[in-house]
């Protein structure tokens, strides 16, 4: 599985409906679970964006269907971040040169 950043901001759409913020988060989880994609945690947040969710998905095709699904309901914006951790950056640096 690759891990992925979601980077959100609300729509007019979203942030007119905002109250409703936490149950469609938890929508996301469900509808991502049925596409295996495993929510691993989701923030509200201050600044640049509105919302940062880490996902794992088992490839870039089942992120990118997450997040046209999401752009498709209206209420959000995203973009998507593909992450990489100690041990996966360190297997590429090692092709390196």
């Amino acid at each position: 599985m690759a891990t992925y950043i979601i980077l959100a901001n609300f729509t007019d759409q979203g942030i007119r409906n905002v109250k409703d913020t936490v149950k469609r988060s938890e929508a996301f989880k469900e509808m991502a679970g049925k596409k295996d994609v495993k929510v691993r945690d989701l923030f509200w947040t201050l600044g640049a964006y509105d919302i940062v969710a880490i996902v794992d998905a088992p490839n870039d095709e089942a992120i990118t269907g997450i997040g046209l699904t999401l752009g498709m309901q209206g209420n959000v914006r995203t973009q998507t971040l593909r992450a990489y951790n100690a041990g996966e950056i360190g297997k590429i640096l090692g092709k390196v040169g």
